[in-house]
């Protein structure tokens, strides 16, 4: 029996800064930890009812003029609504559940094209709620009562199976989660390790900063983590942070979960509306919810972002590029949201199946399914309703269980700057933050960035 490899894990605690500077103000998660362990099985989360049909085939059979959408029932079972009783009795032949609706999917798309194309309204967002056949609309409360009854008038011309409603705190894209990476930017959460073949990186948020953005493993700033490489928001929200070392190490394929504890990586797939998901960060730490909605659009002060998972699973800030996932399964990275832990709210990921293949990457994945990943290109990624039969939601869990060991760095900034022995140093990290800090805010201003130093450190309200 092999015996685990450990390894100094460490937890930065909050940048603090020297004469009331505060770069960034995020806590972070990074899904590359380093550790190993014996191999231990796990089990993709499914959305099939059958091993041979799922929801989503069925609903790629009929096809989207008969179909609005699938979703797993509280049973575990998928559900698809179609909109004649012929297409409801293929449902139940596969083993199914039929649930005949008006709107098909072609008629809920139309109508998120038509919000589409009405002036931008910053603060809202839409996403098909496959469950109730209906368009939904929010808004949260920066939008005034002259957007908001522009925006009525609009879902009104659309139809009645559009509805609007008013969303709680703001919708804010966030910095931060469970294990930080820094720059004078802020702090950011990774996500996944990925790779090309060749080199390492770490998907992350693609608002968490422009290509060229340095990053650190530690609040001292000694430690340069890489750099980004590729970066895109908004339309999409998703980046690659490349190692320096062009390797994450053994381990790679551990998210950590708090509490000295992770979970094993073994495939990547896209969710299925109604499945338990979970999302670790290190404000709020391990939290769980389901998928309400996918191709979700959110209009953050910043830019829209279209085809993101939309969850009820609650976050704060600070859990920003964090990953989400289920049964050691990715699917994806925080992006943003509303609310928080306390009073519940939304939040919205980037799918890491979308990211994957836009970056031409993979996931990095336990050892047990390597043989399989490394044959795969990043778009045919393993599908997690791939299994052997459904899973109910209430019994879905994170996956298989891997130790995440090491010390606590107690050390804080402030305190080896306050340090005699490190007065020359540390005069130096200061006047260095201050330089790029300063340099950093006018080549972002000059880009019309401002938003990410002030809206990224902004509480969810």
């Amino acid at each position: 029996m092999r015996h685990a490899r450990r390894r100094v894990v460490r937890r930065v605690t909050q940048l603090a800064a020297v004469g009331g500077l505060l770069l960034g103000g995020a806590m972070v998660t990074q899904a590359a930890m380093a550790s190993e362990t014996s191999p231990a099985s796990a089990r993709p989360f499914s959305s099939a009812g059958t091993a041979g049909d799922t929801g989503a085939g069925l609903v790629a059979r009929l096809g989207t003029a008969r179909t609005a959408g699938s979703w797993i029932g509280g049973d575990g079972r998928p559900v698809v609504a179609v909109t004649d009783t012929e297409a409801a009795r293929t449902v139940r032949r596969a083993g199914a559940e039929a649930k005949v609706v008006s709107h098909s999917m072609n008629e809920l798309k139309s109508a998120t094209t038509t919000l589409r194309s009405a002036p931008r309204v910053a603060g809202t967002a839409w996403s098909v709620d496959y469950r109730t056949n209906r368009v939904v609309v929010q808004a949260d409360r920066t939008v005034s009562a002259s957007d908001w009854s522009r925006m009525t008038q609009v879902a009104s011309s659309i139809g009645s199976f559009v509805r609007m409603e008013r969303a709680n705190g703001t919708f804010t894209t966030r910095l931060n989660g469970a294990q930080p990476i820094l720059s004078t930017g802020g702090r950011c959460s990774a996500g996944f390790n990925v790779t090309n073949g060749q080199q390492d990186f770490i998907l992350t948020a693609g608002h968490c900063g422009p290509s060229g953005s340095t990053w650190f493993a530690d609040n001292q700033g000694n430690q340069q983590l890489g750099n980004t490489v590729n970066s895109t928001f908004p339309g999409s929200d998703f980046s690659l942070v490349q190692y320096n070392s062009g390797k994450a190490g053994d381990g790679a394929d551990v998210v950590a979960i708090g509490g000295g504890k992770g979970v094993r990586i073994t495939g990547v797939a896209d969710p299925a509306v109604g499945q338990r998901v979970f999302r670790s960060g290190s404000t709020s730490g391990l939290r769980d919810g389901q998928v309400t909605a996918l191709n979700a659009t959110v209009n953050y002060p910043e830019g829209t972002v279209t085809g993101l998972i939309e969850t009820n699973v609650c976050a704060e800030p600070g859990d920003s590029g964090g990953p989400m996932f289920s049964e050691g399964v990715a699917l994806g990275v925080t992006s943003g949201g509303s609310g928080d832990c306390k009073t519940g709210g939304t939040t919205f990921f980037q799918p890491v199946t979308k990211a994957l293949a836009a970056l031409n990457v993979r996931l990095i994945v336990s050892a047990q399914n390597a043989g399989a990943a490394q044959g795969a290109s990043p778009s045919s990624a393993p599908s997690a309703a791939a299994t052997q039969g459904a899973v109910a939601p209430s019994a879905a869990s994170p996956g298989s269980s891997a130790p995440v060991t090491g010390s606590a760095q107690g050390e804080t900034l402030l305190a080896r700057l306050t340090d005699t022995r490190n007065v020359g140093p540390g005069l130096l990290v200061v006047a260095g933050s201050l330089i790029a800090l300063v340099a950093t805010r006018y080549f972002r201003a000059e880009q019309d960035r401002k938003a990410y130093q002030r809206h990224y450190s902004a509480t969810w309200g």
